[in-house]
């Protein structure tokens, strides 16, 4: 007999937490990734059929709601404050000296300062790079998530932090004591390695500029105001303090607290050693140097802390750190070797980014050939040529790095490094705009490719069935050789299907997209046509403003500057764009090929007063026939609406179609219009 949907909904929780332990806390994954999110869309849609279940703490719940509109600031309980660095064992040394006189102990007393154990002992935790973070839970449950800001307080970033998987929303009883009343964690969040890198590939390829390491890309991610992205960046947490705590009095270390803590479902770092002396404590940190290598996310160094709490609070603290505590960082691991050559590689966006060809060198747990080098102005101020003994370095950083070279062993005669004059893909004009190098030819062959996939991708024309293989196949075999040629291969039925594992169907499906995607307006145009600085929001506010793009080529360069956060480098860039020939023969031909290039957005200017939407809050929930949720989210924004994600007071109408949720029981007890897809239909006709 099937169980009920109540069961259902607590089985399939416990099972979701279970594999979220067993991947952050035990370091043991025990389901695959398929199959952990068909148990989560199993979950999400009982919880939508039942609403009577629904529970802010459940699985489904970590992203719920629309962006917030900002980050307030919250006091911290107990303050955050920094640890003292050291850079040396002798350094070292000293500290422990301190930790022993501050605690009254004779260096003779219970052993020697590197022999026989101390009446002291002390815990090793690997120092991660990352985002230090104050987890609230108060009787099990996740209250607030707070950054360290300046340790006196910091910014509330609970709605991001409750999207990480790895931070539970509720703590699990063990029997190893019961839930704390209050448990203040303090812990860090980081990025791993391979999330840093595809993560700086998408924005590569959106024509944004990457991340200079893991750790701004953790920062920038738990600033953004949308949850949806730290969603998406799959961060991770390490909990190594505490803050305010009741209900543990039976817990009388560091270590002791750390074991509870992982009873507790928290995250704590399986590379902690307990040492019994300093000598301990220096073998561990020796040893640790060549692990930190493979563990997949940036560790600089060790942190060494008095292991008994009571000890703890007997040393005290200065002003900005605790005298129990210090972290001994390593030093930035670096390598010499011959720069060989230097490759200028072009972009999406046309950026030409220097990388350097070296004599292969051993660097870091890995063999490396080449090296980012910046951009031409960061070559100039290190003053680095060709034929240089370099100085690479991977100090933390996924991406080897140049950061010197060797005078003593400069050639005679080596030359400054200048960047080209001409792409080197297809010879067009290059121009230095800051430190960058770009070449500004929009039909660049090296930039074609991943324009391409850009152009047809989603939150652009959205090509159903046009992936990466397919676009590659399409250049190789001569079909495409600009935007506008896409829009003729409805025309093209018999080449297509001479492609590879290209049938009918396939076929079908392409063309349908295609005609569908002529449809989709200038925003969608401007958006994918990899115009830098011009993104999906800079173009939504362009197409808000002008009705087409032919009044958008009329545009003067005043006009855009005067668009809402357009200033003097992004209008003057889309005015010398939409004025260059390529831009204009872009246009030219997407129309010629059936492309519609005016602007429904732009309806909202002229039809804002008269709308049935305009000026009203609305919220779609549901399946519908007629539209997808970007279509129809579209269509009620141009016509003045705002379309949230979540239903509250200030809600004025919910649109519901098939199998509606808990947003239509909670517009229902809120007294809020609900509309079926007919009247929708109905009122966008009028």
């Amino acid at each position: 007999m099937a169980a009920s949907p109540s069961k259902r909904v607590e089985e399939l929780r416990r099972l979701i937490r279970k594999a979220d332990r067993a991947y952050y806390v035990d370091h043991a994954p025990s389901m695959a990734d398929s199959e952990y999110d068909q148990l989560l869309r199993e979950l999400q849609t009982l919880e939508d059929e039942h609403p009577e279940l629904a529970d802010p703490n459940s699985p489904t719940q970590r992203v719920a709601g629309e962006p917030i509109k900002g980050f307030k600031t919250i006091a911290h309980t107990v303050p955050m404050q920094s640890i003292d660095n050291t850079y040396s064992i002798e350094d070292l040394r000293a500290w422990h000296k301190r930790v022993l006189k501050g605690l009254g102990i004779e260096e003779s007393a219970g052993g020697d300062l590197f022999g026989k154990p101390q009446a002291v002992g002390y815990v090793c935790d690997p120092k991660i790079d990352g985002v230090a973070i104050s987890l609230r839970y108060e009787k099990g449950r996740l209250i607030t998530a707070v950054t360290r800001g300046d340790g006196e307080k910091g910014d509330d970033v609970t709605a991001q932090v409750r999207a990480i998987r790895a931070v539970p929303l509720e703590l699990s009883a063990s029997g190893k004591g019961a839930i704390p009343a209050v448990l203040e964690v303090r812990g860090e969040i980081f990025m791993p390695n391979a999330e840093f890198v595809r993560i700086n590939r998408e924005k590569e390829a959106a024509g944004e500029p990457p991340f200079a390491n893991a750790r701004n890309s953790t920062a920038g991610t738990l600033k953004n105001l949308d949850p949806k992205v730290t969603a998406a960046r799959r961060l991770n947490l390490v909990a190594h303090g505490r803050g305010e705590v009741r209900g543990l009095d039976d817990v009388d270390s560091y270590s002791e607290f750390l074991q509870r803590l992982k009873a507790l479902g928290i995250p704590v770092s399986p590379h902690t050693r307990v040492c019994d002396s300093i000598e301990e404590v220096e073998k561990t940190i020796e040893a640790f140097q060549s692990e930190r290598a493979a563990l997949g996310y940036g560790v600089d160094g060790m942190v060494i802390r008095v292991d008994r709490f009571d000890q703890q609070d007997q040393l005290g603290k200065t002003s900005r750190a605790p005298r129990w505590c210090i972290a001994f960082k390593y030093p930035a691991e670096q390598g010499e070797t011959i720069l060989e050559h230097v490759e200028w590689q072009v972009g999406k966006g046309g950026t030409l980014t220097p990388r350097a060809t070296m004599k292969p060198i051993f660097i870091a747990g890995t063999t490396v050939s080449h090296a980012t080098l910046h951009n031409i102005e960061e070559i100039r101020r290190k003053d680095i040529r060709v034929g240089d003994t370099v100085i690479v370095e991977k100090a933390g950083e996924i991406i080897p790095q140049v950061v010197g070279f060797v005078p003593a062993r400069r050639p005679k005669g080596v030359k400054p490094i200048e960047p080209p004059k001409h792409c080197p893909a297809c010879g067009g004009t290059v121009e230095q705009e800051g430190p960058k190098v770009f070449c500004v030819n929009p039909e660049c062959p090296e930039q074609f490719r991943e324009k391409l996939m850009w152009f047809v991708g989603r939150d652009r024309m959205d090509i159903e069935g046009l992936g990466e293989k397919l676009v590659d196949q399409l250049i190789d075999a001569g079909l495409v050789h600009h935007f506008a040629d896409v829009f003729l291969l409805p025309g093209k039925r018999e080449e297509l299907l001479a492609l590879e594992r290209m049938g009918e169907k396939s076929v079908d499906n392409l063309i349908t997209g295609i005609e569908e995607a002529k449809k989709r307006g200038l925003a969608r145009v401007l958006a994918g046509l990899g115009i830098r600085h011009i993104g999906v929001s800079a173009a939504k506010t362009i197409a808000k403003h002008f009705p087409d793009a032919e009044a958008l080529l009329d545009a003067s360069v005043e006009e855009l500057m005067e668009l809402p956060d357009f200033g003097e480098v992004t209008a003057p860039v889309l005015h010398d764009y939409l004025h260059s020939k390529q831009g204009r023969d872009a246009f030219t031909r997407l129309a010629k090929s059936g492309v519609d290039l005016a602007s429904p957005l732009y309806r909202k200017r002229e039809t804002a007063s008269g709308s049935l939407f305009a000026g009203k809050t609305v919220v779609l929930t549901g399946t519908l026939e007629s539209f997808t949720r970007p279509e129809l989210t579209e269509k009620l924004e141009a016509l003045g609406a705002k379309v949230s994600g979540s239903v509250s007071k200030k809600t004025d109408l919910v649109i519901a179609g098939e199998s509606a949720g808990t947003k239509l029981d909670k517009a229902r007890e809120l007294g809020i219009e609900v509309w079926d897809e007919a009247r929708v239909i109905k009122a966008l006709a009028t």
